[in-house]
């Protein structure tokens, strides 16, 4: 596959804020990015006020960037298409894409979490959409998106099957500030994106119960061996959870308030119920569906994956926090590894 061109044609499917944040970082490498949303007064306020209020107030947009109501428009004579929507909307975005999409470039996402319903990693639901040979790539790790948009010193893993495929988004994404790795451990890539999520709710839910830095590292370690257990029985690779889309993204959602999950768990662990947290936050929590689709995938296999378990029962059961967290410490010792 050829290298990217030095002002590569990219289309972000999606201007939430870490679309945005992705296009501003693009558009900064010196590639003109079309910029797609499906909500028109979206679009419309980010032409009009030169910056996203909703999710990156403060931060203008880079000339470079023409945000677009259609997606036709946004995806006419693109070199690169990188769909960075909720997980729940990338099946129906990828199949309105189709038509418009060409095997000669890699489709990249950076959208993390799994399909409702069907419990499936995204590489699988855009395979079931364009073909098992269609060339993809997933983009993940480490990553809020006001600090990729500010160029604050980032670093993420970029994940294809194929080896080029993966160099060829990671040279387009690569910037003076901003560090891609590759793999072609696309479902380590991508689980750890998920998971991560819900663990994040975790440890939330910990600190806003006030239990302190111990039970965090516990979590976060714990957290860890439950996405290895996972992720190995999938098909994914135990150093690629140990890398930044696993441990350094786990690390980083599961501390930072910037999280949305984090601070969803915050709000669970201070009172405060499901619908009160959500409505505070105003924006897609992706852990909260991933939990109940991580749960079917551990119980169709047999996988033990305990903070999980009582992630989901918080979420879904009404359990209350401080009882999630006496069912984890009631478990009988066993051998760490």
């Amino acid at each position: 596959m050829e290298p990217p061109l030095t002002a590569a044609r990219v289309s972000v499917l999606g201007a939430g804020s870490w679309g945005t944040a992705l296009a501003i970082l693009l558009a900064r490498n010196g590639h003109p990015v079309r910029l797609w949303d499906h909500d028109p007064d979206h679009v419309e306020a980010l032409a009009r006020d030169g910056e996203n209020r909703r999710h990156l107030p403060g931060i203008p947009l880079v000339p470079g960037i023409q945000p677009c109501t259609g997606l036709a428009e946004a995806l006419e004579d693109s070199d690169w298409p990188l769909i960075v929507v909720p997980s729940h909307g990338f099946r129906s975005v990828l199949a309105r894409a189709r038509e418009r999409l060409s095997r000669e470039r890699p489709l990249a996402w950076a959208t993390k979490g799994l399909e409702m319903a069907s419990g499936q990693l995204l590489h699988q639901v855009a395979r079931a959409v364009l073909g098992a040979d269609w060339p993809l790539a997933a983009i993940s790790g480490p990553s809020f998106a006001r600090e990729v948009a500010l160029g604050l010193p980032t670093a993420v893993t970029v994940a294809a099957p194929d080896p080029a495929w993966a160099r060829s988004w990671a040279d387009l994404l690569r910037g003076e500030d901003f560090r891609p790795y590759t793999s072609t451990d696309l479902v380590g890539v991508e689980l750890g994106g998920a998971l991560k999520n819900v663990l994040a709710i975790a440890a939330g839910i910990a600190d806003g119960l006030g239990f302190g830095a111990n039970s965090r590292a516990a979590l976060i370690t714990r957290g860890l061996a439950e996405m290895v257990r996972l992720g190995e029985a999938l098909g994914g690779r135990r150093e690629t959870f140990m890398g930044l889309a696993g441990l350094g993204d786990l690390v980083l959602t599961c501390t930072d308030d910037q999280s949305r999950n984090r601070r969803l768990g915050l709000a669970l662990g201070r009172g405060q119920s499901r619908a009160e947290a959500e409505a505070a936050i105003d924006q897609v929590v992706e852990g909260i569906d991933t939990a109940r689709e991580i749960r079917r995938l551990g119980q169709s296999r047999g996988i033990e994956l305990p903070i999980t378990e009582q992630v989901y029962r918080v979420l879904y059961e009404d359990l209350p926090p401080r009882e999630a967290v006496r069912a984890l410490l009631a478990r009988k010792p066993r051998p760490e590894a």
